[in-house]
């Protein structure tokens, strides 16, 4: 989703010149086949926006993988940039690196002050180790490698399958299925009463062009839209978008995750960007896109 939003804004922008490659060429995860395609392609700047993610349900069920996976995926894209003279490289984390019980909003300094979120620990170890591997090696080498810690982000090429899927898109996808249905009710996970951010991705990928453009410094960036809401809030405002008008029921059975979690933008904000596109607008263009059928069922 990510990677697809900043090729789409690089393009936009009139870069022409970009190397990809798609999980079918080549496994991020196995260290010959990522230093064999650095030597090939020799890129100068590196967008890593790669990751295996998912929401509470995915992040409990394959812990391992999730550690695992992302460690692979950042290590060997990291050394090999560096290895092979990469000019520069962003690194997107996740606001899920910050402690579970973090003062609100968020600041950039409250990295490793408190225990984590158990239901992402694993994701959130990952993140964390490739944010200060970028910081290490600017340290040790001069490496201009910047990090930049993204809101829960949606927006096109989003993960609709319930057993992976994060919050809203899940949202999207049980709402939509109960108005063809004809459904009553939709069930959401847990009280509703847990707040969250939310940026759409196209938003991101902004960010991220803005920051490899005018940032080289060793602190890490959050990037998100300033404001959050309750999942209750989130899940009649998609209700709405979507055109149901049954029953919504929070099964308290389920974890609500963190309490809140809200960034504190300032730092990126004071260099000169802000978001553009608002929640509700959002959402009706990720549902429009998942409509359009472009998601497998």
């Amino acid at each position: 989703m990510v990677g697809s939003a900043i090729q789409r804004k690089l393009e936009s922008e009139g870069y022409q010149n970009l190397i990809t490659s798609d999980r079918s060429e080549l496994d991020l995860r196995r260290q010959a086949d990522v230093e064999k395609f650095f030597d090939e392609e020799k890129p100068e700047y590196v967008f890593l926006a790669a990751a295996k993610v998912g929401g509470i349900q995915a992040n409990n069920t394959y812990k391992a993988d999730f550690i695992l996976d992302n460690l692979q995926i950042q290590t060997n894209i990291i050394t090999a940039a560096h290895q092979s003279g990469v000019k520069k490289l962003l690194f997107l984390g996740s606001s899920c690196i910050y402690p579970k019980m973090a003062p609100q909003p968020i600041k950039e300094e409250y990295l490793l002050t408190g225990s984590l979120e158990p239901t992402n620990e694993p994701y959130a170890i990952a993140k964390i180790a490739g944010l200060k591997a970028c910081q290490y090696l600017r340290e040790q080498y001069g490496a201009d490698f910047i990090s930049m810690m993204p809101t829960n982000l949606y927006g096109p090429n989003d993960n609709f399958d319930l057993k992976t899927s994060h919050v809203l898109p899940a949202l999207i996808r049980k709402f939509h299925d109960a108005q063809e249905s004809g459904a009553p009710s939709v069930e959401v996970w847990g009280s509703g009463t847990p707040r969250r951010e939310f940026l759409h991705v196209d938003d991101c990928a902004g960010a991220a062009i803005f920051l490899m453009e005018n940032y080289s410094e060793g602190e890490t960036v959050n990037v998100g839209w300033g404001e959050d809401i309750s999942i209750a809030e989130l899940a009649h405002l998609i209700s709405d978008v979507v055109g149901f008008s049954g029953e919504i029921i929070f099964n308290t059975d389920y974890p609500d995750g963190t309490p809140r979690k809200l960034l504190d933008t300032s730092r990126i904000n004071n260099l000169g960007w802000r978001p553009k596109i608002a929640l509700r607008e959002g959402i009706a263009s990720a549902y429009r896109w998942f409509q359009e059928g472009r998601q497998p069922a």
